[in-house]
């Protein structure tokens, strides 16, 4: 090493690192405990904006109206990776530092837990008397003998969980300072301790793995059926879809779904009690199988499960124009805004022949009541079902191509309908009823059939990640419980008779340890090993 002279001091000069040294010294701080504990807080930091704040992936409707709602922070956080946490570059240069921690952390402490194991025990310390001990007891075998009874009581059991949780055994054969021969037996355990550990580590690399390709291969899909129809499993069939990178969409199986019926259970004061849908499934090149989907209780298909999400009714609503052609014709899913299923919804009818385009928002009331003032529903079930709506005019904004909700009427081109009186007309309809606007157009309501919200989840990595949490907690509970044992033994030969002396050394919390001990003296004293074997001792292994 160069120094430098100050007077009469001698400095030493630093040695540079240069890039390698750089790279090690980074390596090693990646891979320290320390660096692991940080990544893993920064990664639980890091998922809660994704679950406080509206994600692109699972709901881009509602993430630009967060944006249009705040158009500083929106902007701003949609620019910094928050309106998409699980895919901004930030979130995975994370996941992948603690991923190569753990992976820097394992491998070498597997190396060297592997070579602990092939390395020989320790020899039986000179003085026993330093450790917590038992004995001097006197034994009417020779040493040799206690020694390999002791021994043989000590070992592993076959197997390989025996292996990990049985004793190591040396013994040797010395002599004392004064010349006397003795037998020294030295038996240690806890080895599952550090093999628990590792098992806890390489269980969260699987746990990240098993997220990885789950946020890469999986998808979902939620699509909204009406009783009597039919669903296909494709993604242009469903209302929202929402898939991985890797997901191939030709993989999907185009499987159908037909729901028959829907049974919507209510008791007298509206309390939902029970849902289910009867559905006909048809896989490709096989025959129809009937089956239900109802709440907690999804339908398997090909890996995927089907869970029912929500329902609703679906008015079939029919609109003519003035010249009495079918402009729109067909069942309009209305969403349920309360308890008593009072729900809305919009209809569209763009193909007029003569005329301006027609919108409409509609209520639907499932069981109608008048009121003072308003009209209302007072169950559920549909006892007298009536539809108000406003009628609008215009034109719809469907023709130049952009996606609309379809649950929402653009306004914008449109002017409401006016009767006599000048102001906005509004439309009633009982089940059955069809009424005539001002300019000769019509309204029917025709059938009220029910519809269910559908939701197909399909993740592959499931069963591998319930594996390793299931691995990640043994190896904890392992690390945790198991602790480290040593037990030593001498036995010499005085004036004709065997005379046996133990200790042990375990941890603090580890108090089965001398009950073992003295179960291994007691063992040398001629004991059978297999009534001798230790109540504590099986709860520590």
């Amino acid at each position: 090493m160069a120094r430098l002279k100050l007077d009469n001091y001698v400095v030493p000069e630093a040695p540079r690192l240069g890039v390698r040294g750089w790279l090690r010294w980074m390596w090693r701080q990646v891979t320290s405990m320390r660096v692991a504990i940080i990544l893993l807080v920064l990664l639980a930091l890091a998922s809660i904006p994704g679950s406080v704040l509206p994600q692109w992936p699972q709901d881009a409707a509602a993430t630009r109206g967060f944006i249009a709602a705040n158009p500083f922070w929106g902007p701003l956080l949609d620019t910094l990776g928050f309106l998409d946490v699980f895919g901004s570059a930030w979130f995975t240069a994370i996941y992948l530092l603690l991923f190569a921690s753990l992976i820097g952390c394992i491998t070498p402490r597997t190396l060297h837990h592997w070579r602990e194991l092939r390395r020989p025990v320790a020899a039986t310390p000179r003085r026993l008397d330093r450790y917590a001990s038992r004995g001097p007891v006197t034994v009417s075998v020779s040493a040799d003998d206690a020694a390999a009874r002791v021994g043989a009581h000590l070992r592993p059991r076959a197997g390989w969980l025996g292996a990990l949780t049985g004793y190591r055994v040396r013994i040797d054969r010395r002599e004392r300072a004064d010349g006397t021969p003795e037998v020294a037996l030295a038996a240690e355990t806890g080895h599952v301790r550090e093999v628990g550990n590792l098992v806890f580590h390489a269980a969260l690399v699987g746990v990240l793995l098993a997220m990885g390709a789950g946020s890469l291969l999986t998808y979902r899909g939620q699509a909204i059926i009406v009783e009597g129809r039919s669903f296909t499993n494709a993604v242009v069939a469903y209302d929202t879809f929402d898939a991985g990178r890797l997901f191939n969409p030709a993989s999907l199986d185009p499987f159908t779904l037909r729901l028959d019926t829907f049974d919507a259970v209510f008791d007298d004061a509206g309390r939902a009690l029970d849902f289910t849908a009867h559905v006909t499934y048809t896989a490709p090149g096989a025959d129809p199988v009937a089956a239900e989907v109802a709440v907690n209780y999804p339908l398997e298909v090909n890996g995927a499960k089907v869970y029912l999400q929500g329902n609703g009714f679906a008015p079939v609503m029919t609109v003519r124009d003035p010249a009495g052609e079918v402009a729109f014709s067909g069942p309009v899913p209305f969403l349920p805004q309360d308890a008593v299923y009072t729900s809305s919804g919009v209809i569209k009818a763009p193909d007029v022949t003569v005329g301006e385009q027609l919108g409409f928002k509609a209520t639907l009331y499932p069981s109608a009541v008048e009121g003072p003032f308003a009209i209302g529903s007072v169950h559920p079930d549909p006892a007298n079902p009536v539809i108000t709506m406003l009628a609008f005019e215009g034109d719809l904004g469907l023709d130049e191509g952009v996606p609309q909700n379809v649950y929402r009427l653009d306004e914008s081109q449109l002017s409401p309908v006016r009767g006599d009186d000048g102001q906005p007309l509004t439309l009633r309809l009982a089940l059955g009823d069809t009424v005539e606007l001002p300019s000769g157009a019509t309204v029917s309501f025709e059938e009220l059939p029910r519809f269910v919200a559908l939701d197909l989840r399909a993740d592959p990595s499931l069963p591998w990640l319930l594996v390793a949490a299931v691995l990640t907690l043994a190896g904890l509970a392992t690390s945790l419980f198991a602790s480290r044992r040593r037990l030593w033994m001498v036995a010499r030969e005085v004036d004709g008779t065997t005379v046996v002396t133990g200790a042990a050394l375990a941890p603090a919390h580890d108090t089965a340890v001398m009950e073992a001990l003295e179960r291994a003296l007691a063992v040398a004293s001629g004991g059978e090993p297999d009534a001798a074997r230790d109540p504590g001792e099986r709860e520590h292994q």
